[in-house]
């Protein structure tokens, strides 16, 4: 039988180990980003994140691995889940602290449960439930886990979806221009404005992964992220050390795409690439343009996916606006362990009458959506790959 070992640091791993349970694809479960988050000053247990990564070990041998962070709120995890705290705080309970399997800050839909088996990964789900019990937490959270692991979970995990606005690539597009023609008249031409704002303005724009961003790109686009978190009033948790580890031990990874005005930066977007699949995480700007926005955060973004053969473009989460230029309704999911069988009765009522609204916001997005008909891509929202 295997045995189950919670590590505090993936630093107790080695990379070769933890690499090999997953196939590379999605660079938010890599070690090297996994660990350089803990290393580079992003998490921190006063802002809620100790790691608590399960690992399931025949002998020397890592077998299987959930990376996974005991939360004293829920903050940076994107399934909200405030209304369950609240309930269990008027019933005299306490919530947390819970368990979370995620990648932090990232509402990045990706394998959770590493493991080469579908038993191995189903072993993993149970010695979750387990240990949540033995440990007397309230629950443990899986978010943003794949179609694929979700047939891991058991009848009795709680199922949640929500609604994203991914970019698909299977018309097979060649180019911007080919990408515009599949929109209606309306939209297509409200797209061509935008970038024609930008463009008279004066902005022209570098493409740098991390192989070619020098120390000021980096410091640069880590100002712009700085920037944005001022203005809304959120802590930044993303540290400049962590995006020079980035560029340094994941090079071919990051991406960031630079408005330029009279050769200084004015705008930034940073993103990350997968096998097919451009992720964007984070942007910012000193200026405020017409249209910059859209322009670097997803035009630019599209432009890229369609000059490198990438095929499918996460821009992150929420924002309806995405739809009208071309991202359409995916279904992404979460799992949940409740330890209160009561509350869990009770909650998964409440999955299922939530569950029944997303699908009817779903249903009425889609048909929104600019392409000329069904045939280039306005089919029912897609759960994720």
């Amino acid at each position: 039988m295997p045995t189950a070992r919670i590590l505090d640091s993936l630093a107790q791993v080695s990379p070769s180990q933890w690499d090999g349970l997953h196939d590379g694809r999605n660079p938010f479960v890599a070690h090297a980003f996994l660990q350089g988050l803990e290393r580079h000053g992003c998490l921190r247990e006063k802002w809620g994140w100790r790691p608590q990564h399960l690992t399931l070990w025949e002998g020397d041998e890592l077998i299987a691995a959930a990376p996974a962070y005991l939360k004293d709120n829920s903050h940076g995890e994107f399934v909200f889940d405030h209304a369950w705290a609240h309930a269990y705080a008027r019933a005299g309970l306490d919530y947390f602290p819970k368990w979370l399997g995620a990648v932090p800050y990232s509402p990045v839909t990706g394998p959770r449960l590493l493991a080469k088996t579908r038993d191995r990964r189903r072993l993993l789900v149970e010695t979750m439930a387990a240990l949540c019990g033995s440990n007397e937490l309230s629950s443990v959270h899986v978010n943003f886990h794949t179609d694929h692991d979700d047939a891991d979970f058991g009848g009795d995990w709680l199922s949640r979806i929500d609604v994203q606005y991914h970019w698909r690539n299977d018309r097979g597009w060649r180019g911007f221009d080919d990408y515009l023609a599949a929109f209606d008249h309306k939209h297509r031409k409200n797209i061509r404005q935008e970038r024609a704002k930008v463009a008279r303005a004066g902005i022209a724009f570098r493409v740098v992964d991390g192989t070619r961003a020098s120390a000021d790109d980096l410091s640069a686009m880590h100002d712009f992220y700085l920037q944005t978190f001022a203005e809304y009033g959120n802590h930044p948790a993303i540290t400049l050390e962590f995006l020079q580890h980035l560029a340094r031990e994941m090079p071919t990874s990051l991406v960031i795409m630079l408005a330029m005005r009279d050769g200084a930066p004015i705008a930034g977007a940073l993103c990350l690439r997968g096998g097919d699949t451009l992720y964007g995480r984070y942007w910012g700007a000193t200026e405020t343009v017409p249209g910059l926005h859209f322009e670097t955060c997803y035009y630019q973004g599209i432009e890229y996916c369609l000059r490198e053969g990438l095929t499918r473009f996460e821009p992150g989460a929420q924002g309806e606006h995405k739809l009208a230029r071309g991202f359409l309704p995916t279904f992404v999911r979460s799992r949940h362990w409740i330890a209160h069988e009561g509350f869990r009765d009770a909650l998964r009522e409440w999955c299922s009458q939530e569950a029944a609204s997303i699908r009817a916001y779903a249903r009425t997005l889609a048909a929104h959506s600019p392409f000329k008909s069904a045939d280039a891509g306005t089919d029912a929202p897609s759960s994720p790959a």
